[in-house]
């Protein structure tokens, strides 16, 4: 993907958008609403949709990272690995999706994050993704119930509780192999 001054532009694992004003070839630079210009590696820079509301753009660094391709080495005769899909990871806590929660119901905060869920698990499916990890915290258990109420919607999705080491019990692992 190329940039261009002038692009809408996010930051990954950051909560900054902006306008493209400066390009590097190591950096970009960012005007972001208020007028304050940021400077950022490329590689930390997505392009986005300015039509597109931004919570759905929000992926972090780690759920977008790739492992690194083993290369085919000619002297031992190592085969490369199959390239993995990432695994997106998905923070469903309202103040992560929205700037201000100031006059939302507990209905609109649910209506919200069941809408975000199920954007990510479409977009996730048209890319291909393997594995989404949805946060959603321990709570009362309602967003968990409503997010198997969506996963039950489409065949060959399964799911199951996330890494309580990495989670705790605040998490759901959704597979999508067999969606394919």
């Amino acid at each position: 993907m190329m940039l261009q001054i002038g692009d809408n532009v996010e930051v990954i694992d950051e909560l900054i958008s902006g306008v493209v004003t400066k390009i590097t070839p190591q950096e970009v630079s960012i005007r972001m609403e208020n007028g304050i210009i940021i400077t950022f590696p490329k590689k930390k820079v997505v392009k986005v949709d300015k039509n597109t509301p931004i919570e759905y753009h929000k992926f972090t660094n780690s759920s977008l990272k790739e492992e690194k391709k083993t290369k085919k080495n000619v002297s031992t005769g190592k085969r490369a690995k199959k390239k993995r899909t990432p695994v997106l990871e998905i923070d469903l806590h309202i103040e992560k999706l929205v700037a201000n929660t100031h006059g939302m119901t507990n209905f609109d905060i649910l209506n919200r994050q069941i809408e975000v869920a199920q954007f990510q698990l479409e977009l996730a499916m048209e890319r291909k993704f393997s594995q989404i990890i949805f946060i959603h915290g321990v709570g009362e258990g309602i967003l968990r119930a409503e997010l198997e109420v969506l996963f039950s919607r489409y065949k060959g999705i399964t799911y199951q509780d996330a890494n309580y080491a990495l989670y705790g019990a605040g998490a759901t692992e959704v597979f999508l192999d067999s969606f394919y």
